[in-house]
């Protein structure tokens, strides 16, 4: 599967899966040369079988950039405001904990400004899969919108409206109720209308609030993303996360079949999809031009815990040109138990690539050197 002057993204495949333990990995691109696609590893540890193209995959917080398109969309056709409290359409959803339902804003929740705790890590969500005990007792556990929204307030504030980047899956649970409060719609069916159907992404669509599966291939998913025995979660935090991780070496759990309705998107789509999708959201080609300079305008992550050499936008990144010599990339990423899902691009479309490993992040380095492998930029330190 090598040729086309893609030989260098091969072969950091390959190095992915000899080097990282990732069972298998997958890369599509699109550029001018027309569309390549790269394997290694398996899709099935047990089998053997190979990994290709056309799988179905989560692409956990890549539905983030999904959530905000649709907003952005009923604000371009004037039912909403990004300026909006949440009050406005939520009275007293935000009222609890500390938070002001008041000051926080649709804008603020899109990009991970609000000052909502790092939801992904509340003790209520990671307790139950946290050993693989727990992950088997738990897996299939179905997480409501009413849940989600409790969760996001189950927290303190950790910061003030506007002051600081956290990345919050909250703010998006809550950005999901306000399109359903909004439209009268469930969300499946607004990203459908507002991205989907437009994009023509005929392999992407929410996942059912009570579906572990998949609509068609797929491969086999696997983790080691557990806590040691007796680890507390409510005693992780952002920095002390890695030390509380199960040791090295052990065989990873088989993760396929995994209810992820804790994931406020909670999307499926393919690798094609998703570079049409980041081709239309980077380059302007699905939203009004007010709202696509609404959704590109970032913010700094720096010292956020968070993916290093980025700036964040509204349920989206680019990577900071500090980093990458002034040239501008864009992207979505996501990693959970089982997966890891990232889409990089130029602003023109004329080059864009996706990767999947079907195993959560073991080091976000991987994006990077694909970046550079691919887009032949150069992350700087």
């Amino acid at each position: 599967m090598t040729g086309n002057g893609h030989d260098k993204t091969q072969r950091l495949l390959e190095w992915a899966v000899a080097e990282l333990e990732i069972p298998g990995i997958v890369a599509e691109v699109k550029d001018a040369d027309g569309t390549w696609f790269g394997t290694a590893g398996v899709a099935d540890l047990t089998t053997g079988a190979r990994r290709g193209p056309g799988e179905y995959l989560p692409i956990g917080s890549g539905g983030k950039a999904f959530t905000a398109a649709a907003v952005l969309t009923l604000e371009a056709e004037g039912r909403l405001d990004l300026e909006d409290p949440v009050n406005k359409w939520l009275p007293g959803v935000l009222n609890a904990g500390g938070y002001d339902g008041d000051r926080i804003t649709i804008r603020h929740l899109l990009g991970n400004t609000g000052g909502l705790f790092a939801t992904g890590l509340a003790p209520e969500l990671v307790s139950g899969y946290a050993s693989r005990s727990r992950f088997a007792e738990h897996r299939f556990d179905v997480w409501t919108l009413e849940d989600l929204l409790r969760l996001a307030v189950s927290q303190p504030p950790v910061g003030q409206p506007g002051e600081r980047f956290v990345y919050a899956n909250g703010g998006f649970s809550i950005a999901r109720a306000i399109i359903e409060k909004v439209t009268g719609n469930t969300y499946a069916d607004e990203i459908e209308r507002t991205v989907i159907r437009p994009l023509g992404l005929t392999a992407t669509y929410v996942r059912p609030e009570g579906d572990a599966g998949y609509r068609g291939p797929h491969p086999r998913a696997y983790s080691t993303q557990f806590y040691k025995d007796g680890v507390d979660p409510a005693a992780v935090t952002p920095d002390n996360w890695e030390s509380m991780m199960e040791e090295p070496g052990l065989e990873p759990l088989d993760v396929t079949e995994f209810n992820t309705s804790w994931d406020p998107g909670n999307l499926v789509s393919t690798t094609g999809d998703m570079i049409r999708f980041v081709n239309a959201v980077a380059g302007g080609g699905l939203l009004p031009p007010a709202q696509h300079r609404k959704m590109w305008t970032t913010v700094s992550t720096e010292g956020a815990g968070w993916l290093s050499h980025t700036r964040y936008g509204l349920g989206l990144f680019e990577l900071d040109k500090a980093a990458t010599g002034g040239r501008t990339v864009c992207g979505v990423a996501g990693s959970y138990w089982g997966h890891m899902f990232c889409a990089l691009g130029t602003p023109d479309g004329e080059h864009t690539v996706a990767f999947h490993t079907n195993t959560e992040a073991k080091s976000f380095d991987l994006l990077f050197k694909l970046a550079e492998a691919e887009l032949g930029i150069t992350i700087g330190a």
